[in-house]
């Protein structure tokens, strides 16, 4: 056991890094000598946990995926109020804190490898699927409380996705902070409405 969990550390730091490199460098320019170096081990080190940059990838793609799912972990749905709960949620889709959790660069960089790449591509298939998953449950805890009526949580926690993801693909365009706030308000808002807050 205590093996396993040596090869896991050692695995997830060599993906934390390859993360921090790609960030600085782009995720094109970052070969494994790079990690090697800045991690200031031998690359054979880092073939021995992957074999080859492809599974360095998926390691990668795996880490975004855990990051994401992150803004539910941290809260709990309290049984008294779910209105404000649901709330608090969106504010947190549509924040900066939610954006940062992963770099925009890297995060593209990978999403574009899955048009390429089937196994990729179902990666962030099931990272969007588990999304709006974990928000259709609670959409529909909160229809039952009373808190919302909506016809169809499901339905409802897609289209939010959509446009939480349309809003940050738009948002990371626009360079003026003033306009970028302005616009995560307004598609906050809208999300608001579909919610019928």
């Amino acid at each position: 056991m205590g093996r396993n969990s040596l090869k896991d550390e050692r695995r997830k730091e060599i993906i934390e890094k390859y993360y921090l490199v790609a960030k600085k460098e782009g995720l094109e320019n970052t070969s494994i000598a790079k990690i090697a170096t800045e991690m200031q081990i031998n690359p054979s080190l880092i073939i021995h946990y992957f074999k080859n940059k492809e599974e360095l990838n998926y390691a990668l793609i795996d880490f975004i995926l855990e990051k994401y799912l992150v803004i539910y972990k941290r809260q709990k749905l309290a049984e008294d109020d779910h209105k404000s709960y649901l709330i608090e949620l969106i504010d947190k889709l549509f924040s900066k804190k939610w954006n940062t959790l992963f770099n925009d660069s890297v995060f593209y960089s990978c999403y574009a490898m899955g048009f390429r790449d089937k196994k990729i591509k179902e990666k962030f298939k099931s990272l969007q699927d588990a999304l709006r998953r974990h928000l259709a449950e609670i959409l529909l805890r909160c229809n039952d409380s009373g808190a919302i009526q909506i016809e169809s949580p499901e339905k409802t926690a897609d289209l939010i996705y959509v446009l939480v993801d349309g809003a940050y693909y738009y948002s990371s365009l626009v360079s003026e902070k003033a306009e970028y706030e302005l616009k995560l308000k307004d598609y906050k808002q809208y999300a608001l409405s579909v919610l019928k807050i």
